[in-house]
């Protein structure tokens, strides 16, 4: 079961391109089950790369049933003035970042779910 919030951020999801700017929503976690991890950034239009990026962590609790997140994620797209929201099916992958916890090119250590899958296809 997931918190409110994301359920309302899937039901503007589902109403597709309302105008910009555009507000993603991308889940990561250690495996298909868990999100430890949010990332919600701003595009302000076609041919313009994101504005504004933030990332909440999980605090012992998945990061989609946590009250807290919700409200900081919702106020941030709000805002933002986010018009679009787009968020991920699922978990979208491994919430360790590449050449920053782990070398380019290789499979996060940390999260041996993710290594052979592909997060586009099988999410």
């Amino acid at each position: 079961m997931f918190g409110p919030w994301k359920k309302e951020l899937e039901k503007r999801a589902k109403k597709g391109f309302r105008g910009d700017p555009i507000g993603t929503v991308a889940f990561y976690g250690p495996d298909n089950k868990y999100a430890s991890k949010v990332v919600a950034a701003i595009v302000p239009g076609e041919d313009r790369g994101l504005t504004e990026l933030r990332k909440w962590f999980a605090n012992g609790l998945d990061v989609r049933v946590d009250p807290r997140v919700g409200r900081e994620v919702t106020t941030f797209l709000r805002q933002h003035g986010a018009r679009t929201i787009v968020v991920t099916r699922g978990i979208f992958g491994c919430p360790h970042e590449e050449e920053i916890d782990y070398p380019a090119g290789t499979a996060c250590p940390h999260c041996p779910f993710w290594a052979e899958r592909d997060r586009f296809t099988e999410v």
